[in-house]
């Protein structure tokens, strides 16, 4: 198969995948002393595929893509890619500057992944020509369709979306930037079958509002720790049920992105600990972030408990339709 044809393949997964599924983000597991636990991410890791999601991404912002040495990283990929065994796409992550980059690249090629994220490059601040070329020198140094993340110092302008469209290679744009205005501007001038995500933090939060400018997929970090919840917030919004969806945002999401913003970072370790709260086995975040404080992980636990009570049980749902 040309490579033409195989990020056609790609593309077409991944677009047939978002539409059945939330966007899965797993956790890198770790033991207590900081090592890489193998067993419990192939656990994790099969858990979440069980669950459903539209597509898997390892060793990325949840996962700790920032964490991980380069053996580390070849080994949750090859992990990854082993328990997915071909049932929905594996998009790796890579990062920092394209020569690094492009090394985490080839090591996910040869693990099996189908495509890459490209997460915003490391420290400074770039022009945008700049930008572009970073993702130019890494699309030329692999086979791989790329994803390319905007967020934190990357953020590309309409102009430099559109020769990214135009680098082979390239796939799509998450936006974390959550610049609706920008970001319609962007959606409109793309050509068709370019493939948009909305990666705001907890994106289940702004679905509706990136849904309107025609960004209807996400990634779900809640599908870490509770698939049932992401999983009803999901149908809600394919289904137009704004009466689920406010139900679930202002008793969940909402009260969880408060309890998030207590700290910093609690991004990937509230998460993770909530995930520890289900009995996953994830282990402990490494530095610099923190695992949460008692009175936080107290305050976690009576959340979870009342969104899990808001998704109705498998049993439940049959007794309501009979």
């Amino acid at each position: 198969m040309t490579p033409d044809l195989q990020r056609e393949a790609v593309v077409e997964r991944l677009r047939d995948g978002m539409a059945r599924g939330v966007l899965s983000f797993p956790l890198t597991s770790f033991h207590r002393d900081g090592s890489l636990d193998l067993d419990g991410f192939r656990t994790h890791v099969a858990a979440q595929i069980d669950a459903g999601p539209g597509a898997v991404f390892p060793a990325c912002g949840t996962g700790e893509f920032f964490s991980l040495d380069e053996d580390e990283y070849r080994e949750v990929v090859t992990a990854t890619v082993e328990v997915a065994a071909g049932r929905v796409p594996v998009v790796a992550g890579i990062g920092y500057g394209w020569a690094q980059a492009a090394r985490f690249a080839r090591i996910a090629e040869e693990a099996g992944a189908d495509a890459l994220l490209v997460l915003p490059h490391y420290l400074v601040a770039a022009p945008q020509e700049g930008l572009v070329a970073q993702v130019e020198q890494i699309a030329v140094r692999t086979r791989l369709p790329l994803i390319v993340y905007q967020r934190g110092q990357v953020a590309f302008s309409v102009e430099s979306l559109k020769r990214l469209t135009g680098v082979p290679g390239v796939i799509g744009l998450k936006d974390g930037h959550s610049d609706l205005d920008r970001l319609q501007r962007i959606t409109l001038s793309a050509p068709e079958g370019f493939l948009f995500f909305n990666g705001a933090a907890t994106a289940e939060i702004q679905a509706r509002a990136y849904a309107a400018v025609g960004v209807p997929a996400y990634s779900s970090a809640v599908h870490a720790f509770a698939p049932e919840i992401a999983d009803a917030f999901f149908a809600a919004h394919r289904d137009g049920d704004d009466d689920a969806m406010n139900r679930l945002l202002r008793d969940f999401y909402i009260p969880f992105v408060e309890l998030r913003d207590r700290r910093t970072g609690y991004a990937v370790s509230l998460v993770k600990a909530a995930a520890r709260l289900r009995g996953r086995p994830v282990g402990p975040v490494r530095a610099p972030l923190t695992d949460p404080s008692s009175a936080d992980l107290a305050d976690l636990e009576k959340l979870l408990a009342t969104g899990l009570a808001l998704v109705p049980t498998p049993a439940a749902s049959a007794g309501a339709a009979l």
